[in-house]
């Protein structure tokens, strides 16, 4: 991509992370969404046109994406693509590709949130070398002729109740909806989307009102000093801490809540 591009791309990832921030977020709904409007755009090439053009106004091209989408996929991606298209973009297909790309990095988002993002990626790494592997399999997984419902067929009996299924999502996707690429290469996409996501450290920050946008910056660039890594945070709000924030990394804990002060006081009393 080029500037511009890459420029909308980065930004167009910054409001992924916030909108799944929240753990009551759904980021497989989520992911299933953009999946539908990449399929979408990549069909409609006068619209993936128009949503890119820089004579038309941004605000106009963002109320186009609502009119279209409303009721066709849920809100929060209909939010997401909207503020997408409000960006400047090089060439219309770099839309198509960063919707496919952001729809790929939900599904990993979930799949990390249940603890199962090392699985995925293993999984998609494994199911690769099978292909590699197997001209038979390749062939009937990349047959044009072949029906979307026939290649998931196959999939499910090769993955089904063996894979994650987050993996199960994301072949299926590639595989039904190549866009012209090899098969090689989306799943080395995939796994290089994976391994990014896995190679920095989440923090799960639990505070009794919500962060300003001052604060969380500040606490992030705190704790990538403190580990010595990229660090993304997941905020979640329960009023039951009463104060301050807690913070955990992996199986580190660092509390600095009212209520966990007051339990330890209670615990030095009753001592």
């Amino acid at each position: 991509m080029n500037g511009a591009s890459r420029e909308a791309l980065a930004a167009a990832r910054e409001r992924l992370d916030a909108l799944t921030d929240s753990t009551s977020a759904d980021a497989a709904r989520l992911a299933e969404d953009l999946a539908a409007v990449t399929a979408l755009l990549d069909r409609e090439v006068s619209l993936r046109r128009v949503l890119t053009d820089p004579a038309q106004a941004a605000e106009r091209k963002a109320e186009l994406v609502r009119q279209l989408l409303t009721g066709q996929v849920g809100g929060t991606a209909v939010d997401l693509v909207a503020g997408m298209v409000r960006s400047r973009w090089s060439q219309p297909r770099d839309l198509v590709d960063s919707t496919e790309e952001l729809s790929a990095t939900a599904e990993l988002t979930q799949a990390e949130r249940v603890g199962a993002l090392d699985d995925v990626e293993d999984e998609l790494f494994r199911f690769g070398r099978i292909v590699e592997s197997s001209p038979e399999l390749r062939s009937a997984l990349t047959d044009r002729s072949a029906t979307s419902a026939a290649k998931t067929g196959l999939l499910r009996d090769l993955l089904g109740g063996r894979a994650n299924p987050a993996t199960e999502r994301l072949v299926e996707r590639l595989v039904t909806r190549p866009r012209g690429r090899s098969l090689e290469a989306g799943l080395q996409a995939l796994s290089r989307l994976a391994a990014a996501r896995r190679n920095r450290l989440v923090a799960v920050v639990t505070s009794a009102v919500p962060l300003t946008d001052r604060q969380k910056q500040r606490l992030g660039a705190a704790l990538s000093k403190l580990y010595g890594h990229p660090m993304h945070l997941n905020l979640d709000v329960d009023p039951v801490v009463l104060g301050g924030i807690s913070v955990r990394v992996g199986d580190e804990v660092i509390n600095g809540t009212v209520a966990e002060r007051l339990d330890e006081a209670t615990r030095r009393l009753a001592g």
